[in-house]
Order: structure tokens, then sequence, then C-alpha cells
């Protein structure tokens, strides 16, 4: 695992941004969705996050961003933890964009009132300002040219790259993506990651959920494999994929790979 002096020795990555030591996580119906699990993560560096379902994948990802509420251990994410203090939790919730399965956007607004909002409610920004960045991510995007669009006139893609940008508009310093492709029809998937790939190049540092084997290999640096709420292995993505040293991620890649 990634500590300090390797994310400094890394040329391809900055220092340590995310730590999550411990984490446990359990729900009201007794099921434990994280059983002390850690993971350290280094300022631009890709962590692809892959494991059957209930492996407590999302369940990770939520509790970086205080969506869910953790029973033991520590989160830091760029110095500040996430704890009860309401400061710090507006702190990392600005700082930490995250792309869920579902688009999640309003309906009633069009695609630049959605992208704007936050911008002005959170940032503080003006309207002409927020209007600016949304529309130079939207052209980020590809989806420009859809500004004035309601959700309801996209497709699934396009309302995921919209929620992409959306994300984006905060500024954050690290992105957070739940199985972004899952509630979409296949031939709108590879727009999609392609986006993601494209953050992935710029030095984004990203934490991604997904079963999409194509975008681990060619965006990630790093493959961690989840079951029962614990890390199972993880490791760079070629020896990883290649040669996994645990006979369960051995079995588990057959299936999917």
């Amino acid at each position: 695992m990634p500590d300090k002096d390797s994310c400094a020795t890394n040329p391809r990555t900055g220092d340590v941004i995310v730590e999550a030591q411990g984490l446990t996580k359990v729900f009201a119906n007794g099921v434990k969705a994280l059983d002390d699990f850690s993971l350290t993560v280094c300022q631009g560096e890709v962590v692809v996050v892959i494991g059957p379902s209930g492996s407590g994948k999302s369940t990770f990802l939520r509790c970086l961003n205080g969506l869910e509420e953790i029973d033991a251990g520590r989160i830091v994410i760029d110095g500040v933890e996430l704890n009860h203090s309401k400061k710090n939790r507006r702190a990392i919730r600005t700082e930490v964009g995250m792309v869920f399965q579902s688009f999640n956007l309003f309906p009633h607004m069009t695609v630049l009132g959605n992208i704007n909002l936050a911008q002005e409610l959170v940032r503080g920004k003006t309207r002409g300002d927020a209007t600016d960045t949304t529309m130079a991510l939207l052209d980020k995007v590809g989806m420009a040219e859809r500004a004035d669009s309601y959700p309801a006139q996209l497709s699934g893609g396009q309302q995921q790259r919209v929620a992409i940008a959306r994300a984006l508009a905060m500024h954050p310093k690290v992105m957070l993506f739940d199985e972004a492709t899952s509630a979409l029809d296949p031939e709108v998937i590879g727009e999609v990651l392609g986006v993601m790939a494209d953050l992935a190049r710029e030095g984004m540092t990203m934490i991604v959920v997904t079963h999409e084997m194509g975008f681990a290999r060619e965006a990630g640096d790093r493959v961690v494999f989840m079951e029962h709420g614990a890390m199972v292995e993880q490791g760079p993505v070629e020896p990883f994929f290649d040669a996994p040293a645990h006979e369960r991620t051995q079995t588990f890649l057959q299936q999917i790979v």
C-alpha cells in the first residue's frame, strides 16, 4: 500500500491525498459492509476497486464523503479529517466529487441550470462566472450543444456526462465513481468511459468502482479487489491482471474478464 515516501517517488503521483484506516461499517440489519478496510491513495493516482456484489465497494465510496457514517476507523482527505465537525465535512464534500449509478439531475432544470446550481450556492459564484465554467466543462465532455436541454431529452450516456461535468464544476481534488456506467445501454458506455479516461490522463485523482476491466487496464494505476468488506488483494494494473496472487482474485477475474 502506498505511503508518503512511495507517493513522492512515483513520477506520476504527488503526496498522499486519501487515507482510510481501519474502516468498519455495520448496517442496522447486522451486515458488516466494511471490515477493518484500509486504503491510501496518492494525488494523481487512479485506483480501480473491483469485487462481487455486496463486497462493500459502494459503501466505501459513500463513507469517503460522509454519505455513510463509519462505526470505526479514520478518514483523512487532503489533510482534513472526516469527523463530526461541520466545517470539516463541508470542506471534504466540496473537495470530493462523486458520480453515481443514477444521474441525479434535477428534471425541471436545464443542463446549464443543473451545473450552475452548486457553483452559485456553495462556491458563491456569480451566474456569469458559473456559466463560463459550465460551458467550458460541457465542451470538455462533448455536451456544449445540449446546455439548454432538459434531462428527459438526453440519453443515459449524455446524462451521465452532464453529471460528471456537474461534479467537476466544484473543482474537486478527488473524484469518486460508483459504477458510473452500470445503468447505461452498452452502446453508450464507451462515451462515458472516454471522458473518465481523459480525466485520468489529465492527472485527476480518481477512485473508481467498476466492472469495466478494459477501463481498469487502460486508465488505472492500481487495482483493489474487495470481498466481504475487506481487501483481498491489490497491486499495479498489469501484475494484478496477468498474475493475481490470491486464488479468490483469480476465480473472480476468470468469471468477468
